[in-house]
């Protein structure tokens, strides 16, 4: 379980170092306007993203799946966490669609919109940090029937008929 925790801690690192450095990149694009090094500029752009930040995410969510199973967390502070990574994982998704217009002719990138990428990025992976370090003390406002095995079922019995064995 060390092992899976220390590749966690490091693919959470690449990709939220990515997370933070990739909106100063798409900066850049506003004053690079000879096309050589537009194209050397979308190149590096796109293999961070591609090579580096997603495999890293990819990795940080399957070994932190991992983690999850091996350390039966399941406290009401765990959802809030998932929740800032699943925000963590819609940014990823934004910067990917940015990438694929950025480097049309003509196209900008606004420093407003940096600097609103950046501090959200760096606001989530924070709150990702303290929620983690801190596991706060959150009440559980699902129903009690839905943290045992099968309440979903027992639930929707009326709604859908479920076979019980």
């Amino acid at each position: 379980m060390v092992w899976l925790k220390l590749v966690h801690i490091a693919a959470i690192s690449v990709w939220c170092a990515g997370m933070l450095g990739l909106p100063l990149l798409f900066l850049r694009r506003n004053s690079v306007r000879d096309e050589p090094d537009l194209n050397r500029l979308h190149r590096l752009v796109r293999r961070l993203y591609v090579v580096v930040m997603s495999p890293a995410a990819f990795l940080a969510v399957a070994s932190g799946t991992g983690l999850i199973f091996l350390r039966a967390t399941y406290a009401p502070w765990f959802g809030v966490k998932l929740g800032l990574v699943g925000l963590l994982v819609a940014m990823h998704v934004l910067a990917g669609l940015v990438i694929i217009r950025l480097f049309d002719p003509d196209k900008t990138y606004a420093g407003w919109r940096m600097s609103a990428a950046t501090t959200a990025n760096l606001a989530i992976v924070l709150l990702i940090l303290v929620v983690v370090l801190a596991k706060p003390d959150i009440p559980d406002l699902l129903p009690a029937a839905m943290s045992r095995p099968g309440a979903l079922g027992d639930l929707l019995a009326d709604f859908i008929p479920f076979p019980r064995s």
